[in-house]
């Protein structure tokens, strides 16, 4: 097991699966300077070649609060500051996109602005019967960050998106379920048990074939039906190449479970 000292979030590497936490729950979480550099740093850190699934949660009654609006206002200049917050958040979610190993966010609690726009971003998202999802940008004069505007229309179409950008509305962990953001609802009681039974199902898969679901998820809504069938041949064809893709079906013929590396 390996763990990593930091200031505002935990971090444990146990075999294929990697534990985020947000850590600062006296402050509900809240994403200042520190916690998103030592976020984007993590992420670095669980994108290896062993890695499988990367669980990402919050500390304490918050998933996350969003940013902090007190470390924020306390900044020589507001907007440089939150900049600055903004891109490493960014970081720490296009490495969690890239990555082969799939992302699974158990959301504890409420999830504001930021935090609701990190939640959604799992390939899988469990949410707490009491947990919360607002965008909240628009009532402090802000605009969203965190790729919001790049996943919301997508999950829940543009009309919705506008919905919850623009009027706050905020959803329970049933709605944003019905909503199609949540995966999968769950006692409070039982959300960490069931992320940590969800991520050893998913480590005893193929890190590469997830790998490659990602990447052709994140590229059909750019790409034409030609490019995107091109592309689907063209991993398919290097999954029944890999030492993955020849164990899966050796295995499958031979009516025994596959062992993956």
């Amino acid at each position: 097991m390996t763990e990593i000292s930091y200031e505002a979030i935990a971090f444990e590497q146990s075999g294929p699966i990697t534990r985020i936490t947000l850590n600062r729950p006296d402050a509900a979480n809240g994403m200042n300077d520190t916690m998103t550099r030592e976020l984007a740093d993590a992420a670095r850190r669980a994108d290896t070649s062993g890695a499988k699934v990367v669980v990402l949660t919050g500390s304490g009654r918050f998933f996350s609060a969003g940013g902090d609006l007190k470390a924020f206002s306390t900044a020589p200049s507001r907007g440089a500051f939150i900049k600055g917050v903004a891109d490493d958040l960014h970081r720490a979610i296009s490495s969690f996109a890239r990555m082969d190993a799939v992302l699974i966010t158990a959301v504890n609690g409420t999830a504001a602005g930021a935090g609701f726009s990190i939640a959604v971003t799992g390939d899988l998202v469990l949410a707490a019967e009491s947990a919360s999802f607002t965008m909240a940008y628009t009532k402090v004069g802000l605009s969203p960050d965190g790729s919001a505007s790049y996943y919301l229309p997508r999950l829940v179409g543009m009309r919705r998106a506008q919905e919850l950008m623009l009027t706050n509305r905020t959803l329970s962990a049933t709605e944003a379920y019905e909503w199609g953001l949540v995966t999968e609802v769950v006692p409070d009681a039982d959300l960490a048990d069931r992320a940590t039974k969800l991520a050893e199902q998913v480590a005893a898969g193929s890190a590469g074939s997830n790998g490659a679901v990602k990447s052709l998820l994140l590229s059909s809504l750019k790409n034409s039906l030609e490019e995107q069938m091109e592309a689907e041949g063209r991993f398919i064809a290097a999954r029944a190449d890999s030492a993955d893709g020849r164990e899966g079906v050796d295995a499958f013929l031979g009516k025994r479970r596959p062992e993956f590396a």
